[in-house]
């Protein structure tokens, strides 16, 4: 079986408040886009492999987010061995939960493939599990994510007749380092009400609360951001604690010499992804 895990973009990211628990709550839109992996499995007579091609992962196969969804349904649903084979193209540390959505694929595709009738909340379930935001690939659908990015409310938002242009700078920004500059706010600041603004009047109201604090410490990310409005975004923004930085076009960019030495995404407009 063979499934493409796609990545997602954030549109605004707000830190309303630190819990007892240490984590952050959070309030911020998760929208899928059509960049993606690869991930196939197929039965083994043997014992089960995980083989990875395309972007290198530095962490051993058996901590793989994929492998650790595997074990979940294996041990409850008696699977069978399996060779699994994951072709990395999502880049690491960039905010595109390129890694929750390999896993919570892989739960939805055994799901499918060996037929447990598992319900979307079951999932969701497991999906919650390996990570904050791999419930959200479960229905991947544009929604707002609240509490630790675990809570969701289905939001209607529709950017298909957009081009977004994805720019990944060769940075990885680490949880705990994009923390460390937040000072959380209480108050609640995003509404449907908001998020359903013409796109052109995003610019000065939603904003992305890490970015304050990533900018001073990787200049190179803002740099990229205020070139993104100079080809004529409409809206850009870091996605999550980045390093991505997602531009949203009414026309197609051109980027040429401007972001040769960046991994660039472009996603067309009407690009079937689900």
């Amino acid at each position: 079986m063979i499934v493409f895990p796609n990545a997602k973009i954030n549109i605004g990211l707000n830190i309303t408040e630190k819990r007892k628990d240490g984590f952050h709550n959070l309030e911020t839109i998760f929208y899928p886009v059509s960049l993606s992996d690869i991930l196939e499995f197929t039965v083994s007579k043997d014992k089960t492999t995980f083989n990875n091609s395309g972007l290198k992962i530095d962490v051993p196969s058996d901590k793989n987010l994929v492998i650790t969804a595997y074990q979940l349904l294996k041990k409850k649903y008696n699977l069978p061995e399996l060779h699994i084979h994951l072709h990395k193209i999502i880049p690491f540390g960039a905010g595109l939960g390129g890694g929750s959505s390999d896993a919570a694929f892989m739960l939805k595709s055994l799901n499918n493939y060996f037929k447990l009738k598992l319900t979307t909340k079951t999932l969701e379930n497991y999906a919650q599990k390996l990570g904050s935001d791999c419930p959200f690939f479960i229905k991947n659908n544009a929604v707002i994510a609240c509490g630790t990015g675990n809570i969701f409310t289905e939001v209607k938002i529709n950017l298909s007749n957009y081009f977004i242009l994805i720019v990944i700078p060769n940075i990885q920004v680490s949880t705990k380092e994009a923390f460390k500059g937040i000072n959380p706010e209480e108050t609640t600041k995003w509404s449907k009400k908001l998020i359903n603004l013409p796109v052109s009047e995003w610019k000065n109201i939603i904003r992305n609360d890490f970015e304050e604090s990533i900018f001073k410490l990787y200049p190179e990310i803002k740099t990229i951001k205020d070139n993104l409005y100079r080809k004529g975004a409409l809206y850009a923004q870091m996605s999550g604690s980045g390093s991505s930085i997602f531009g949203i076009f009414n026309k197609k960019p051109e980027i040429t010499n401007t972001f040769n030495k960046y991994f660039t995404f472009l996603q067309k407009p009407l690009y079937g992804i689900l």
